[in-house]
């Protein structure tokens, strides 16, 4: 990676861990990703907005999901970088990775409320899987997110 791209930012983002009344993980597979990768929700926060106010517009923007609790709100930023052939390309080229606050939520509604074909559709498919699946179904690059975010998963449903 040339100096200029290691010089980028980091995007301010969240994610959504959205467990169900099963203690079961919502996932999805996006659109612009060919291969059988899986991710929770996250995206972007806009200038002016809150972490947990970006978290529920992101939710509802991917998903349609409106039914939430919030159980818990991470104390840590997780980071993760974009590999070398994504960088300069992802986000416009503005950023070289992602600094998120995470929200473990509570999904209070029925999956008919669950739709993924919204205005701007991220996601062909959705599904619920066991905290284990999280780190086999998630990109590379976001794989250390993604055990931390399991552990943490692990340790809130088990108090």
């Amino acid at each position: 990676m040339n100096d200029e791209l290691k010089s980028l930012p980091l995007r301010k983002g969240v994610g959504i861990a959205l467990l169900n009344k099963n203690n079961k993980v919502f996932v999805a597979r996006r659109i612009d990703n060919p291969k059988n990768y899986w991710q929770m929700p996250q995206g972007g926060v806009d200038i002016d907005e809150n972490y947990f106010n970006a978290a529920l517009r992101e939710l509802k923007e991917e998903t349609s999901i409106k039914n939430v609790s919030l159980i818990k709100e991470l104390d840590d930023y997780l980071i993760y970088n974009l590999p070398k052939h994504l960088m300069g390309i992802i986000w416009k080229g503005k950023y070289k990775g992602q600094k998120q606050k995470w929200f473990v939520m509570r999904f209070d509604g029925e999956d008919k409320e669950i739709d993924i074909n919204t205005n701007k559709a991220e996601f062909l498919d959705w599904k619920w899987v066991d905290i284990d699946q999280l780190t086999d179904l998630v990109v590379d690059f976001k794989l250390d997110v993604y055990k931390k975010l399991k552990l943490e998963l692990k340790n809130i449903i088990s108090n």
